[in-house]
């Protein structure tokens, strides 16, 4: 199979050297990208800024802020056969971003932050006989917050995880299909996790037949 993954955060820029991002490190789609090559997929990953050296075997593109990761998506979709959506996209970003390095003044500083591109609903709206796997990092109600999602955006699998997984290298997660959980892991590696994944991608894809 022709497999995309995503990974990483996004940096929404106010001015050149201030940003809104996350925590995440990109480690879980890096695993994803490489147990997916080990399986003999071919793998493009789109990563934001992560601190991971490119995964061998995987075509690797490097973007910055959501736009950015919203273009090279869409760019490889047509050509891909299954999706996993790790990255830790940002919901928002500055209006208007300043030139240079914005002065300290006196009194505070108020920011307008419109929404970026909401890409796992953009593809689950064009999914066709694709494969499609998200994941859902919640707090509150998470699961049904993960399922919600699951529906709204399309989705064949969602895993479910929490702030914890942010850096670490392993991490509790539920995944969910079609309203049920199918797998939950309890400190398992992101390897491992990621393992699992690409061979419940490649079952799905398996029941599916005909061109995506």
């Amino acid at each position: 199979m022709r497999i995309l993954v995503t990974a990483g955060p996004t940096r929404e820029y106010l001015d050149d050297v201030r940003y809104l991002s996350n925590p995440s490190s990109g480690k879980m789609g890096f695993a994803c990208a490489r147990a997916a090559r080990r399986a003999g997929h071919r793998v493009t990953l789109v990563t934001g800024p992560a601190g991971l050296p490119d995964p061998p075997g995987c075509r690797t593109v490097r973007v910055t802020d959501a736009r950015e990761m919203h273009r090279a998506v869409l760019e490889a979709w047509p050509r891909v056969d299954a999706v996993i959506m790790t990255a830790a996209v940002g919901d928002y970003r500055p209006a208007r971003r300043f030139r240079g390095k914005l002065r300290k003044g006196a009194g505070g500083l108020s920011i307008r932050l419109v929404r970026t591109p909401d890409i796992l609903k953009a593809l689950g709206a064009r999914k066709g006989r694709r494969v499609l796997a998200g994941f859902a990092l919640q707090v509150q109600d998470a699961e049904r917050e993960a399922l919600r999602k699951y529906e709204e955006k399309n989705l064949d699998l969602v895993v479910l995880n929490s702030p914890r997984s942010f850096g670490a290298d392993r991490m509790d997660a539920a995944a969910y299909r079609e309203g049920e959980i199918v797998k939950r892991f309890r400190g398992a590696s992101k390897g491992t996790v990621a393992a699992w994944i690409v061979r419940a991608v490649g079952k799905i894809a398996g029941e599916r037949s005909g061109p995506a």
